[in-house]
């Protein structure tokens, strides 16, 4: 039997995903998937509210999905994270590691002691300082993440972005500029990349739930009906005027937070210019969506294919894959960074 990889965990507002992948002659192979829906208010902005709720979701997700390991690569998203290219000075990792807080003190939100930061570099050193992209996030939210994933009697063995595991995952390597958008209930992420290389990572603080509480105040509508309906209808064009009207302004703002991250790519005489947006995460189900990015952005918009990555598929438990593909990218991605 092949060697289980680390168990790709991505911890939402809504559920939980966990994806396993083993290694064959030709590559990864997706060997089990499962989810589990969460208790309303558990997860809230990437953070981890109730840790005993989360905790239990864990136990349950590992008990009816018989996954082969306890050792997980763990995903992690907030809005204070910072992903941010720099320079610093050329040091071994050691030496990187203990002075990196004082080299970057002024690009963080949280004081250093509060912080969990990390330097990936995009170039070979030159000389005394590398280029590479900061990377810190509050450290609170991801502690809170990880005591209640031990407290299932999982082993955290690795923390890693959701944004560097959807790249991972769902990026295309052809020399386009790509923007790969995930879109969550209060969080979307974005990742820009040009043929793998990161050129933006950003955290809008913005998705479903908000587009659901929008279309509940326009129509005048319980939050319940609200999410009916805007599950059911969408952006379709043949919606009756009315509700057409207050599902566009819904959506509107979120198009527009993601269209402005772009802006980046144009500053400090940078001629980059995205030319295909992936879309993945539980918003992307939204009918029409895709089209209404095209139409808006001007940019070609796909559906992200959370297993391009992997040679095979095998037969996994109550179809679960296919019930939650638009969100799976994330944990499939940790899971391969793991191999």
């Amino acid at each position: 039997m092949a060697a289980v990889n680390l168990i790709g965990l991505d911890i939402g507002t809504v559920s939980i995903r966990a994806a396993e992948t083993s290694n064959s002659k030709d590559g990864p192979i997706i060997s089990n998937f499962g989810h589990i829906l969460l208790p309303p208010g558990a997860v809230q902005h990437g953070a981890v509210q109730d840790e005993p709720a989360v905790t239990a979701a864990l136990k349950q997700l590992w008990s009816t999905f018989k996954f082969r390991s306890r050792k997980v690569a763990l995903g992690v998203t907030h809005q204070q994270i910072v992903v941010r290219e720099t320079t610093v000075a050329n040091l071994p990792a050691k030496e990187m590691r203990k002075a990196l807080p004082f080299q970057v003190r002024d690009a963080l939100p949280l004081p250093p002691e509060r912080s969990l930061i990390d330097f990936y570099p995009l170039e070979e050193p030159t000389g005394e300082t590398v280029r590479g992209l900061l990377i810190a996030a509050p450290k609170d939210p991801v502690m809170a993440a990880i005591r209640a994933v031990e407290a299932a009697k999982l082993h955290v063995v690795h923390v890693d972005l959701a944004s560097f595991a959807l790249l991972r995952a769902a990026s295309r390597l052809d020399e386009q500029v790509e923007a790969l958008v995930d879109i969550g209930a209060h969080a979307t992420s974005v990742v820009v990349h040009h043929d793998g290389e990161p050129l933006i990572v950003r955290t809008i603080p913005r998705g479903g739930n908000e587009i659901t509480k929008t279309i509940a105040d326009r129509l005048s509508l319980p939050l319940q009906e609200a999410e009916e309906l805007k599950c059911r209808v969408g952006l379709r064009p043949d919606a009756d005027p009315t509700t057409a009207s207050a599902l566009r302004e819904a959506v509107r703002p979120l198009i527009n937070e993601i269209g402005s991250s772009f802006a980046y790519l144009t500053a400090g005489g940078r001629q980059a210019r995205v030319s295909r947006l992936a879309v993945s995460g539980g918003g992307a189900m939204l009918p029409g969506l895709l089209d209404a990015l095209h139409e808006q952005l001007g940019v070609e918009v796909i559906a992200v294919d959370p297993v391009m990555r992997v040679r095979g598929l095998r037969r996994v438990r109550h179809g679960s894959l296919e019930q939650v593909r638009a969100s799976a990218a994330v944990s499939v991605g940790l899971t391969l960074g793991a191999a």
